[in-house]
C-alpha cells in the first residue's frame, strides 16, 4: 500500500481530534503531503471505522493515485495549501470556540501570547462554500505568514511542516478562541500584547519544552 504509514498516521490523527472534541461526526480532514503526492482523510468515513486503506493518495492535481474511497471535498482547499506554502501538513476541524468565533471577528488580535505559536494575529478567511476553489483562496491568503487561521461561518485550519505538529496547534487555537470568547462576552475591553510583547513571546516559547537529554538509567 502506497504510503502505508503516513495513511496510518492521518487515521490515528483523526482520531485523536475526535477524541479531544475538536470535531462533530466526520466534519473535518487531515492531509500529508510527500514529495509530489498528497494523502488525505477520505469523505464522510466515520473515523472510528476508518483505516489506512480508506485514506486516498493523489497527486498535486487531485488525480487519485492510490485508494478505492473519494478524497475530502477540502481537496481544494488542502492542495492549494501545498502549492502555495511551505507545509507539509494539514488539519481542519469545527471545533465549536473557533467555529462561534469566526462568526463575528475578521481577525482573533493578540490577546494571548500563544497568538505568538502560529505567527501573530490570527486572520478570518471570508466565506466561501466548502469544497470550492473560492475557499482555497481565501484560505490560503488567510494563512500567509501563518500557521492557523479561521474560516468564517465554517471552521479552522492549521498547518506545519509535519502533521503532529499541525495537529497539536488545533487545541491551542481552540483554547485562544475560547479565551477571546469569553472576554468579548463581558462587554469590557480586551486587553491586547503589543508588537513587542508579541515578539519577545515567540523568541521565548522557540525554545519551550526543550530539554537536554535525560540519562535512561
Amino acid at each position: 500500500m502506497l504510503l502505508a504509514e503516513v495513511r496510518q498516521e492521518i487515521v490515528e490523527t483523526c482520531l485523536f481530534m475526535q477524541a479531544e472534541k475538536l470535531i462533530v461526526g466526520t466534519a473535518g480532514n487531515v492531509s500529508v503531503r510527500v514529495g509530489n503526492l498528497v494523502a488525505i482523510s477520505p469523505s464522510g468515513v466515520p473515523y472510528e471505522e476508518m483505516t489506512a486503506a480508506d485514506v486516498v493518495v493523489t497527486d498535486m492535481e487531485g488525480n487519485i493515485v492510490d485508494g478505492k474511497l473519494k478524497p475530502s471535498s477540502e481537496l481544494p482547499l488542502h492542495l492549494n495549501i501545498y502549492k502555495s506554502t511551505d507545509a507539509l501538513a494539514v488539519t481542519h476541524n469545527h471545533a465549536p470556540a473557533s467555529t462561534a468565533l469566526g462568526l463575528v471577528v475578521d481577525e482573533i488580535p493578540t490577546s494571548h501570547y500563544y497568538s505568538a505559536m502560529f505567527g501573530g494575529a490570527i486572520r478570518v478567511a471570508p466565506y466561501a462554500g466548502f469544497g470550492s476553489n473560492d475557499l482555497a483562496i481565501n484560505v490560503t491568503k488567510a494563512l500567509e505568514g501563518r500557521t492557523a487561521a479561521l474560516m468564517k461561518n465554517h471552521g479552522a485550519i492549521t498547518i506545519g511542516p509535519t502533521l503532529k505538529k499541525a495537529v497539536n496547534g488545533l487545541p491551542l487555537l481552540e483554547y485562544i478562541c475560547e479565551i477571546q470568547l469569553r472576554a468579548l462576552s463581558t462587554g469590557l475591553p480586551v486587553a491586547l500584547l503589543s508588537d513587542e510583547q508579541m515578539h519577545d513571546a515567540g523568541v521565548g516559547m522557540a525554545d519551550y519544552g526543550k530539554q537536554p537529554a535525560r540519562d535512561k538509567d
